[in-house]
């Protein structure tokens, strides 16, 4: 399967109203983006919602793939959170390939607060297609 580009991807795409477009760059080996979080993306009262944070850093990490010319899709995600990320708040998310094993691809992926805190990570795997 060729994959490719989708201007209605809720992460990434322009022509979403209600997606997140997150813009992407690369940062050395890492690839990276920020997100910051609006009042309508938070779960408990003034915390943003974690799902919404777990789809900010799959995202960085399949684009990453994606950027390097590897079609794969994730076949498991693992999201570890360190704090709550509080409404206002802008994180920097980055994302980097830690190991490949074709078709296996393996990512890494952290999110922190401008004074460097860490309010996540994550670790995904996926397949080439």
């Amino acid at each position: 399967m060729k994959l490719g580009m989708n201007d209605m991807c809720f992460a990434c795409g322009r022509e979403n109203p209600i997606g997140l477009k997150l813009s992407f760059e690369f940062d050395g080996d890492d690839y990276a983006t920020t997100f910051r979080v609006r009042p309508e993306y938070q779960g408990w009262p003034g915390i943003a919602h974690g799902g919404l944070l777990s789809t900010v850093l799959d995202e960085t990490m399949a684009r990453l793939l994606w950027a390097k010319r590897l079609d794969a899709i994730t076949a498991r995600l693992e999201v570890r959170f360190r704090q709550p990320l509080p409404v206002g708040e802008t994180v920097g998310v980055r994302a980097r390939i830690t190991r490949q094993r074709p078709p296996v691809v393996e990512t890494a992926a952290e999110a922190r607060l401008s004074d460097g805190a860490l309010v996540a990570e994550a670790k995904a795997l996926s397949m080439q297609t």
